[in-house]
């Protein structure tokens, strides 16, 4: 996949498994990788393009995103960063929120937010001078991560933390669930015209077997429902489908999330 170039600095986009996408940081000689879920295709991509591999972050514990840091170690020497609230081998460098993650070789400054929600200690990275945002499973390009370790308002705060970033911010997410996100939020909200403009826009990338993803903030604050839960017409929607009760007012933005993201649990 081509590099989206952002100064001197780059982010290569490279596949894994069925959907997954590792991001590589670079410089035209150094690299970062995020989130190295399967080692062959981030080594193929370092010789391809002539990279030393400098460092590996990571932003939860999940095997898809850590799985092929063992074998990059045994190539590489290289910190490892990732979340301090949870246990995941090989991480040298454990962070928390508001740390600054220094990547001298790339002149790249990385800030941690803390994001927890689909996991306990899920945390993202921050380029602020690039405008770029690594944010693992929290927010998908049209969605959220599933619940499966923190509560609705943990995962409600950590989105809110990512909504407030700059709009121009590149959301940079780790899968392909585009097409499927944006489904459903045609169902919670079928009179949005700016998601049925992306919905189309999306579909044609994806014929074209283009990545979806980077997104920006300011596309998911008028696409994402996750991120526009306390929005009349979704709670209407949501009042409608039997997901709250019509008592229900805008004053619990908790409980609307919650029954927004149960909703997308079990939504096919």
């Amino acid at each position: 996949m081509p590099a989206t170039p952002t100064s001197a600095l780059s982010v290569l986009t490279i596949p894994a498994f069925n959907d997954n996408y590792l991001w590589l940081i670079h410089d035209g000689v150094h690299a970062a990788v995020v989130d190295p879920g399967d080692a062959p295709p981030v080594l193929a991509a370092l010789k391809a393009h002539g990279l030393t591999l400098v460092a590996i972050l990571l932003t939860h514990h999940h095997a898809d995103h850590v799985g092929g840091v063992p074998a990059l170690l045994q190539h590489w020497q290289v910190p490892v960063y990732g979340p301090a609230a949870e246990d995941i081998a090989n991480v040298s460098q454990p962070l928390w929120q508001d740390d600054l993650v220094q990547l001298p070789e790339l002149a790249l400054t990385l800030q941690v937010l803390d994001v927890p929600g689909h996991t306990r200690g899920h945390i993202a990275y921050v380029a602020a001078q690039q405008g770029w945002l690594f944010c693992g499973d929290t927010l998908f390009a049209g969605g959220c991560g599933r619940l499966f370790e923190g509560t609705p308002a943990q995962m409600l705060s950590s989105l809110a933390k990512l909504a407030a970033l700059p709009p121009a911010t590149q959301v940079y997410c780790a899968h392909e669930y585009t097409l499927a996100n944006l489904r459903f939020a045609a169902e919670v909200e079928p009179d949005n015209a700016a998601l049925i403009e992306r919905i189309a826009t999306e579909q044609n990338k994806r014929a074209l077997n283009i990545p979806t993803v980077p997104s920006t903030i300011a596309l998911e604050k008028s696409t994402n429902p996750f991120l526009r839960h306390e929005q009349s017409t979704i709670i209407k929607r949501l009042k409608a489908a039997s997901r709250l009760p019509d008592t229900m007012s805008q004053s619990d933005p908790t409980a609307i999330f919650a029954a927004l993201r149960e909703w997308k649990n079990t939504y096919k």
